[in-house]
């Protein structure tokens, strides 16, 4: 047989065409597994062309081996190093999007605190006992109102238990 295990030969279809490797191992009729300035890989035997040259090489030969052995017919092996994964950013889903956006105005819009909100319901109250014409901006509610509706919530449930 012409293809043997560590026979010469230069791929003349592919990636890889124009470029020297051995056989390194034979994995059918039509197939066989080639190493050294190509990739190491199953190709086929109609995209080898067989030079004259015979490497003493093992069955299943390492990488090494096979550059080795190729170094001392003088043919340079260059194997380029594995690509590094890069970093990629992070996406961002739609629905997200809009919480974090949501979060952010709520960070910019400061809710009153207690003691202010307390502070503004008595000023209302001082006021209505004093019978002064209260002057309101339509957001500010007024003690009666504020218990009235307090008093509501209240009996609600008591209502739907009974």
């Amino acid at each position: 047989m012409v293809l043997e295990i560590g026979r010469l030969c230069v791929k003349t279809a592919g990636r890889d065409s124009n470029k020297k490797c051995v056989i390194v191992d034979i994995a059918d009729e039509n197939f066989v597994v080639i190493d050294g300035q190509t990739r190491r890989r199953k190709c086929n035997i109609k995209h080898l062309e067989p030079l004259n040259t015979v490497v003493k090489i093992k069955k299943g030969a390492s990488s090494q081996e096979v550059n080795a052995e190729l170094k001392k017919l003088g043919i340079e092996v260059k194997k380029g190093l594995p690509k590094k994964p890069s970093a990629k950013p992070n996406k961002i889903r739609k629905g997200k999007e809009k919480a974090v956006k949501t979060e952010k105005k709520a960070e910019k819009v400061k809710p009153k605190k207690k003691e202010e909100s307390a502070k503004s319901l008595e000023g209302v109250a001082d006021a209505a006992v004093k019978g002064e014409p209260k002057k309101s901006s339509g957001k500010e509610k007024t003690a009666e109102t504020f218990q009235a509706k307090k008093a509501e919530k209240t009996s609600k449930p008591a209502e739907k238990r009974a």
